[in-house]
């Protein structure tokens, strides 16, 4: 109940901050509140909001946006030995190998499976739409595999 509360009174500050609007308390029989800026708002109180204050970011300058894209890490960043970096790398190296042989075995999975476009039918697949759905699902996967393995490849790159 306080929750939607806190909600209904954070959407009526932005209404009425917006559109200038009153906002009402309003009880019923059952004791409810509830917050109302529009509609009969007769036997509620008028709540007593402070106005909406906006301040404007500020704006950075050319020079000082070039001149935080300048500089390095801190002196006190810390820094990773040189032949922690290369085991690291070279795990990295291997992790993204081992992906780029499971993808591509799942790529020449899939283009076995589509058949340039014509799978073989399946026992479930009387129906032609069934046939035609699972030939978009597989061209999709294809095309989604296709993508894969061209990024796990631009990682491998990037990596030498």
């Amino acid at each position: 109940m306080k929750r939607q509360l806190a909600i209904l009174l954070l959407s009526s500050l932005a209404v009425s901050a917006y559109a200038q609007n009153d906002v009402y308390l309003c009880i019923d029989a059952n004791g409810n509140r509830e917050y109302k800026n529009t509609g009969p708002t007769n036997k509620c109180k008028k709540v007593d909001l402070p106005g909406v204050t906006t301040i404007p970011a500020v704006k950075k300058s050319a020079s000082s946006q070039t001149a935080s894209a300048k500089t390095t890490s801190p002196s006190d960043f810390p820094k990773v030995d040189n032949t922690i970096q290369k085991a690291r790398d070279s795990d990295r190296r291997q992790i993204l190998q081992d992906e780029m042989k499971t993808e591509e075995q799942k790529l020449a999975d899939i283009k076995r499976e589509y058949n340039n476009g014509e799978p073989e039918r399946r026992g479930d697949e009387r129906n032609y739409a069934k046939y035609q759905e699972r030939t978009a699902t597989l061209k999709d996967e294809l095309a989604r595999s296709e993508k894969n393995v061209e990024a796990l490849k631009r990682e491998l790159n990037n990596l030498k």
